[in-house]
């Protein structure tokens, strides 16, 4: 059976068993929910300190808020924008890493350089999570240079990522026994909403023409999103923005590009352009002419108290972005009509023919 099947087949009955969890016509989960609910709220009010939780990227961050709700103060260590690969923590984070009652990171070596930290905290008796720890190592993509070397950039799948929504809850529920319902509630919630999110994706990637349907991106972070949506993938970068791209690479794209004749490519929020308008200035070059469609959030999602910055607004942005720039149909707005339209801000634009 093919990873994406096996995927899809999970997420349809968790689904179904999440609908079964919010209560949909009184049954015994929402009679026993009310009494839990009522008592996990007492308890909370009198002897269940709020837990200071510590995270890396926003997607984690976003993703563990959802699932806490009320029951725990949520602060991430990467900036909106900031690249996970390439982040170093200061004194100042392994404090607040130390003094967190949790932590949860994201995994297989995104944050290679903090690696050290983490099996650090796990050995002193902190709680330490990475939420891709339950993938199935099957279902994860590698690469022939590294075949050890999982992929990292599981949460471009929303199948995948709402596995680890679904680790989050467990994690939490087993230090909180009596706040399991209400994190399993919550992550009920939030999972039906994943659901439809990742169904939106899957039919605005569908409406590009087939000869348009082609990402191709600063760094190879959308690997899961093309098997998933059924659109290939090329990029100027590996999996790691750690390495540089090299004269080949450009030159790799360059002769694609003219080729193809594909109308747009795209530049990352939190990846130099240089790299992307490179190829733009080969193609020119080339009599060929080819525009950047949009930004799009890789490693890192919008910024922060925007619908971009959320797990929700930061797919929605790329699946719409992208549809709309290959020949798509999409609303401007995305699936909800949130989307601030703001795919080209902060994108140097020199010498590029929009």
């Amino acid at each position: 059976m093919k990873p994406f099947a096996r995927a899809s087949g999970v997420f349809s009955v968790l689904i179904f068993f999440l609908n079964l969890l919010i209560g949909c016509g009184g049954t015994t989960f929402q009679r026993e929910g009310t009494a839990a609910s009522a008592t996990a709220e007492k308890k909370t009010e009198s002897t269940i300190p709020s837990r200071k939780i510590i995270t890396t990227t926003g997607m984690v961050t976003d993703i563990v808020r959802q699932v806490v709700g009320s029951y725990g103060q949520v602060s991430g260590l990467i900036e909106a924008g900031g690249d996970p690969h390439l982040f170093k923590p200061t004194r100042g984070d392994v404090k607040r890493l130390y003094e967190a009652d949790i932590v949860f990171y994201s995994g297989l070596i995104l944050e290679g350089r903090m690696s050290q930290t983490f099996e650090q905290l796990a050995h002193a008796g902190k709680p330490v999570f990475a939420v891709t720890e339950r993938i199935d190592r099957a279902d994860l993509r590698t690469f022939s240079g590294s075949p050890t070397h999982p992929d990292p950039h599981v949460w471009m799948e929303v199948a995948k990522w709402s596995e680890c929504v679904q680790h989050v809850a467990e994690s939490l529920a087993g230090l909180d026994p009596a706040l399991a319902l209400e994190y399993h509630r919550n992550a009920a919630r939030y999972l039906l909403e994943l659901n439809r999110l990742e169904e939106y994706t899957k039919a605005s990637i569908a409406s590009i023409p087939e000869k348009h349907r082609v990402l191709v991106t600063a760094h190879d972070a959308f690997g899961y999103f093309s098997q998933a949506y059924g659109i290939p993938v090329m990029s100027v970068q590996g999996i790691s923005t750690v390495a540089e791209a090299g004269v080949l690479d450009v030159n790799r794209l360059v002769d694609f590009l003219v080729a193809r004749k594909l109308p747009a490519i795209f530049v990352e929020s939190s990846v130099n352009a240089k790299n992307i308008q490179a190829v733009i200035e080969g193609v020119a070059s080339r009599g060929v002419t080819v525009r950047i469609g949009g930004e799009l959030f890789s490693d890192a999602m919008g910024r922060e108290g925007t619908y971009e910055g959320t797990y929700l607004g930061m797919i929605d942005h790329n699946a719409t972005t992208i549809t709309r720039a290959l020949g798509g149909t999409a609303p401007a707005g995305g699936l909800h009509g949130k989307l601030s339209g703001h795919s080209l801000q902060n994108v140097p634009t020199e010498g590029v023919t929009e």
